[in-house]
């Protein structure tokens, strides 16, 4: 719906990898260039690491998107609990092969086949491993057999496994998987997004559909956005979304801090949100609106939710009441100027330059009654967010 009222020609935000809206990131160019170092060694495993939502697959997807399929034949799966029985057929598949039967000799004798018929045709081949972490220890030493396929001395299948931060840690430490660490010629950890690339990031999706100017954004939305994401692509899609759509229903063309909290208080409450803090360290705000679990040394500072809340929005009613104050003084000044201009009723009888003069004060006198209305409504949804935090509070004093 927003599409509409906002005149994209797309959702810019889906949560569905779409290579179409890579963002490079720091952290993402990094990993481009471990793949890309990697992928000219031409063997062995390629890992890349990262947090849920963190653009693992985007990344992936934008990598075969630009790859050159005349000399790199490459295949994807998504792994569940697989053993190694299951994996090989599930590769064999991957690659377009019909194996029948289900035993697993006749499965890799299919695969070898097709990797030395890809060799003499002039092309090398990647499997793109996504899920890692669910493997078990068998079928991990199954895709290490599988990286020994040689034609002569050149190895037919490089592999690139991507996981979760957990399949980094045992890949590390896991005893069994020694041979594998071995063969490991370039790893990469995906990062979450810095602070600075939150505003970029967003604006290059939006630019992607055809924003235009509409809408805009409050500057403090972007640091608020990060605090609420720790950086997490997934979900600042996730958020910026809604923001969206609250936008397009209020009929918004400036989103601002004060919806942001609505919509970060909605999706809290409809269990939607996924959040994650800073790695390391949240600090006690930003942990109690998380519903996250404080050490005993923060827990003791951190205010209730209510009073957190309560606390920002009474501090975001008075900038915006003192803002209303500013604005009402010069809208009066304007008034004033242009009822010295003049009796804007007869604007025959005036020469040239007054009727430029009272037409610009006119233009003027019209933004700024804009900017009033945009003003009233952010202070009725700070007024009414502060009545659901008060309620919401004295409920739980009263069932307490």
């Amino acid at each position: 719906m927003f599409d509409n009222f906002y005149g994209f020609t797309g959702r810019p935000f889906q949560l569905t990898p779409d290579p179409a809206f890579y963002f490079e990131s720091l952290t993402h160019r990094k990993a481009l260039s471990y793949l890309g170092y990697g992928l000219a060694q031409g063997e062995g495993f390629i890992v890349i690491t990262g947090e849920v939502g963190a653009g693992k697959s985007t990344l992936v997807a934008h990598l075969m998107a630009t790859i050159d399929r005349n000399r790199l034949t490459a295949a994807q799966i998504v792994t569940s609990r697989l053993d190694s029985g299951e994996l090989v057929h599930v590769v064999a598949q991957a690659f377009g092969l019909s194996v029948p039967g289900q035993d697993k000799a006749s499965a890799l004798g299919a695969i070898e086949k097709f990797l030395h018929d890809e060799a003499r045709a002039g092309r090398r081949c990647l499997l793109v491993v996504d899920e890692s972490q669910n493997l078990a220890l068998g079928a991990l030493e199954e895709l290490r057999m599988l990286s020994n396929f040689q034609l002569g001395s050149h190895p037919l299948l490089q592999i690139l496994l991507l996981g979760q931060p957990e399949f980094r840690d045992s890949l590390q430490g896991h005893p069994g998987l020694e041979q594998l660490r071995q063969r490991v010629i370039a790893a990469h950890h995906l990062d979450a997004m810095e602070p600075g690339e939150m505003e970029p990031y967003i604006m290059h999706r939006l630019r992607l559909v055809g924003w235009n100017g509409n809408p805009t954004f409050d500057a403090r939305v972007f640091d608020e956005l990060y605090t609420a994401t720790a950086g997490v692509p997934r979900r600042i899609n996730q958020i910026v979304n809604r923001l969206l759509i609250l936008g397009a229903v209020e009929q918004r063309q400036h989103l601002d801090g004060v919806m942001l909290a609505q919509v970060l208080a909605e999706l809290t409450a409809d269990g939607g949100l996924q959040i994650a803090p800073a790695p390391g360290q949240p600090t006690p705000a930003t942990a109690v609106a998380q519903g996250l679990t404080l050490p005993p040394t923060q827990a003791a500072a951190a205010p209730t939710a209510p009073a957190q809340f309560a606390a920002e929005g009474l501090t975001q009613l008075q900038a915006a009441l003192a803002q209303r104050d500013s604005q009402i003084a010069e809208l009066q000044q304007a008034v004033i100027e242009l009822a010295n201009q003049g009796d804007t009723s007869n604007l025959e009888g005036a020469d040239a330059a007054h009727k430029a003069a009272i037409e610009v004060m006119q233009e003027r006198l019209a933004k700024l009654e804009s900017r009033l209305i945009e003003q009233d409504r952010t202070i009725r949804h700070t007024l009414t967010m502060l009545i659901e935090w008060i309620e919401r509070d004295e409920a739980q004093r009263v069932a307490a």
